[in-house]
């Protein structure tokens, strides 16, 4: 029996992202003084005002640097995205920074000492998954929803007289036969801000050849099935139009609902934080269980423990892809990779100031090069050769 498969995408310039990329930066900065700083931001952005707040730790003598570093990285990261309205401007809005010391509890778990491993910065269970509906082993419908935003974004800010705004939404439907293989698409939705006094129909003009470039030859949808701005009318966006909060995309952010979230964000988080960096090693495993052929689809779970070193327990399911039963591809993913925080850690260079990028377009299935290699080192198929040869 064919079925429908929905996913969506949002923009830098939702306010939900502005958020994320807020977070982010503030990251970015620890890091860049102190790579093993500890970093838990959260950021509210709502009409003229962006608050900050959470847990941070880093050296007496670095704290008060990175400190006043913070309120021009935030005004110059809603400048970049293009924020230069009357209620949302990036020269203007009050700035408010309640951000605090890491609570001693919480370090006493995670610290290693003379006696312990390095533990994980909080409980939880993290997926990772694959599949080769695209080269990049995404779920296609996410996959071309953050195309379609990025590809709009770019189209945006070449040109200062565009009449599309920073803020926007993509939405995708794909029909899928009986036996899982895509067929086409069904339907798009795009909604986007815009100037004022921009119909409609010249929106759909501008944007419709750019998608039709984006998809794969022959899905392209007809003019009913294609639908833009379907409330008419988008002119107020951003964190004017609604309230922000960083952590609200998790779903936009990992398989677009293709694959199980195990409810933890990303964003603002440093890498001892197992939301963060598991999730980005159960993606990289995933990810070259597919590489190396041993499976069409793979969801990996990982579950941790505050304080301990170790995931508790690992699941691999390649939803009856694999060449060769589960349990044997899980144990070959036990050996390959030390899972621990800091093995993670160390294996895909997460102490790095390398968080700003990840916070818009999805976290997984992207390469974004710098010095010639790739900073998304999750996206790596490195391990490919030494799972074939632990199966």
């Amino acid at each position: 029996m064919s079925y429908l498969f929905t996913s969506e995408s949002v923009s830098e310039g939702h306010p939900d992202k502005v958020c994320d990329r807020i977070s982010d930066t503030i990251l970015d900065l620890f890091l860049a003084h102190e790579p093993e700083a500890r970093v838990a931001c959260e950021t509210l952005a709502t009409t003229n005002r962006v608050i900050l707040a959470g847990e941070v730790r880093a050296s007496k003598t670095a704290l008060p640097v990175i400190m006043e570093k913070i309120e021009p990285a935030v005004r110059a990261v809603v400048k970049d995205i293009g924020y230069e309205q009357e209620k949302f401007h990036h020269a203007h809005f009050e700035f408010q920074n309640y951000l605090h010391e890491q609570s001693a509890d919480i370090s006493r778990g995670v610290d290693s000492g003379s006696d312990k491993a390095e533990g994980a910065g909080d409980q939880g269970l993290m997926f990772g998954y694959a599949c080769k509906e695209t080269e990049s082993l995404m779920p296609a419908a996410i996959h071309y929803c953050h195309a379609i935003l990025k590809k709009l974004a770019l189209v945006r800010k070449q040109d200062s007289d565009s009449i599309l705004g920073p803020d926007s939404k993509s939405q995708i439907t794909l029909q899928y036969s009986d036996n899982g293989k895509i067929i086409g698409l069904d339907t798009i939705v795009l909604s986007t801000q815009h100037a004022k006094g921009v119909t409609t129909e010249e929106i759909r003009k501008l944007v419709t050849p750019l998608i039709a470039d984006l998809i794969p030859e022959g899905w392209m949808v007809s003019e009913d099935k294609f639908l833009v701005n379907p409330t008419g009318k988008f002119e107020i966006g951003g964190p004017d139009g609604d309230t922000g909060l960083t952590g609200r995309k998790i779903i936009v952010d990992t398989y677009g609902g293709a694959a199980p979230h195990g409810g933890g964000a990303f964003s603002g988080k440093d890498p001892t934080k197992v939301d963060r960096s598991a999730a980005y090693a159960a993606r990289y495993l995933a990810k070259n269980v597919v590489a190396a052929e041993l499976a069409e689809k793979c969801t990996i779970q990982v579950a941790y423990a505050i304080g301990v070193s170790q995931p508790l327990s690992i699941f691999v399911d390649t939803h009856g892809t694999g060449q060769l039963e589960s349990k044997k591809i899980e144990n070959a993913v036990r050996n390959v990779m030390d899972l621990s925080p800091r093995g993670i850690r160390s294996k895909l260079k997460l102490n790095n100031p390398i968080y700003a990028c990840t916070s818009s377009y999805g976290h997984f299935g992207r390469v974004f090069e710098e010095m010639g290699k790739n900073t998304f080192t999750w996206e790596n198929t490195d391990l490919v050769d030494t799972l074939k040869s632990l199966v």
